[in-house]
């Protein structure tokens, strides 16, 4: 076979007819060709003896309510932090089932997302449109995904609302054509901002972004509803005893049917690259929603810190907000995810393997979905496997609840939420360190 060799890199017709050759002549490889033509080449890589051993029960389970359904959004984070709110929300109401408001806290991310939006273009008004910090701006703009610290700011500043002060609509379920039409006219008022701040208009500039941002506002007001500043509230609890709470402010709905302080809680990372010290803090440039909160602020640690921490909010009965790379490994219909699920490296001939630090240093791994962790099954001392709340309906798995391998943990999760008194002292004080300060594409800044 004619290499291809540093001085002739072009692919040549010989080679070409050499490779198919080769190809037709392994029987082997003609059978697996025959195969992926018919059926789905994740059921040839599966290894199907470990996807049906796998058990889906677990020693410590905290979850007994239904899971809720994003459908087709990327809000997974702001599910998983309303989930982690509602398991306190339904002891403080004796209800089995209760569900908070998503289209609320969506709508108010989005409104907060577009003024900080404007905030990051005028501040980089001076570099060129193709300078690599504006291009990721204006590329990134209005996504639906986020992080935990995001939650918070909006949890802080606009409060929560049980779903039926603000339910779903076909744009909250279905959020593409909203996006698309959000980016578009955040982009058209990127270059006229920026236009305004180089040439000096500070008036200008301050009525193009007021006039912006009214534009915003009605395009989600328009898409999602009118989110209440007040409601009423009454509920029939489990023992069948109504309540009626009178009229409450969002504000007021969150501080009396939550149990936990949201400032308590951080957010531990695990960034496998070897520069980046472990009990160090890290940040994201440019990565936020709203303008004059703290920034997204991660505690890098050691991933079998992270397991050990989440383990113990389980044990004590607090489900556990994680973020990870969902994708890689997983049945989707059986609800289960394992690190050796797939051989694919064995079907295509080829090496694929790669280790977590090397994924994410070249692009092949990063935080893509947010969760929660609802029980771990623990068997003398050792952690062997988790149960996931998803937010992707009851369809699959057990009723919408999923099981991680342990060994999945180790490789694709990349975040989990404690509360800092969970930490060591060294890991407290080192939250008052000034934070590495990442780029804004730096894989780290990846919305969940």
């Amino acid at each position: 076979m004619t290499p291809i060799t540093e001085t002739t890199a072009t692919l040549a017709p010989e080679l070409i007819t050499q490779l198919h050759t080769s190809f037709t002549a392994d029987p082997v490889l003609k059978r697996t060709q025959n195969a992926i033509a018919r059926v789905s080449v994740d059921d040839l890589a599966i290894d199907h003896q470990l996807a049906t051993s796998l058990s889906t029960t677990v020693s410590n389970r905290i979850d007994d309510w239904k899971v809720t359904n994003q459908k087709k959004s990327g809000r997974c984070w702001l599910f998983a932090a309303l989930n982690l709110l509602r398991a306190g929300a339904k002891e403080v109401l004796d209800v089995k089932e209760f569900e908070f408001s998503q289209n609320y806290a969506m709508y108010f991310d989005k409104l907060e997302r577009a003024n900080y939006f404007l905030e990051s273009i005028l501040e980089t008004a001076e570099r060129p449109e193709d300078d690599r910090l504006v291009s990721f701006l204006l590329q990134s703009v209005m996504g639906d995904g986020g992080q935990w610290d995001m939650a918070v700011n909006i949890f802080s500043k606009y409060g929560a609302v049980p779903k039926a002060a603000m339910p779903e609509t076909e744009s909250s379920s279905n959020t593409g054509r909203m996006n698309a039409v959000l980016c578009a006219l955040l982009r058209r008022g990127a270059q006229e901002v920026r236009e305004l701040r180089i040439a000096g208009d500070m008036a200008g500039e301050e009525r193009a972004r007021e006039r912006i941002i009214t534009e915003v506002h009605r395009v989600l007001t328009l898409h999602l509803g009118t989110p209440p500043t007040q409601f009423e509230w009454e509920y029939t609890h489990d023992k069948k005893v109504f309540h009626r709470e009178g009229v409450m402010t969002p504000q007021e709905f969150l501080a009396k049917y939550t149990t936990i302080t949201l400032s308590d809680y951080v957010c531990l990372v695990d960034d496998p690259r070897a520069e980046h010290a472990k009990g160090s803090t890290l940040t994201v440039e440019h990565l936020g929603n709203v303008v004059g909160a703290p920034p997204v602020l991660y505690l890098n640690v050691d991933i079998e810190l992270a397991k050990r921490l989440a383990k113990e909010a389980i044990l004590d009965g607090e489900p556990v907000w994680f973020g990870c790379d969902v994708g890689p490994q997983m049945v989707r219909k059986d609800g289960i995810w394992d690190a050796r699920l797939y051989d694919y490296a064995g079907l295509y001939g080829a090496e694929l393997a790669m280790d977590k630090e090397t994924r994410v240093r070249f692009g092949e791994s990063a935080m893509t979905h947010a969760m929660l962790l609802t029980g771990v099954d623990v068997l003398d001392g050792v952690t062997r496997r988790w149960r996931v709340e998803n937010s992707w309906g009851d369809e699959n798995g057990d009723q919408g609840f999923y099981t991680m391998a342990d060994n999945w943990f180790d490789e694709y999760v990349f975040e989990v939420v404690v509360n800092k008194s969970r930490l060591s002292p060294e890991l407290r004080q080192a939250l008052a360190a000034d934070p590495i300060v990442l780029p804004a594409w730096d894989p780290m800044g990846a919305l969940a």
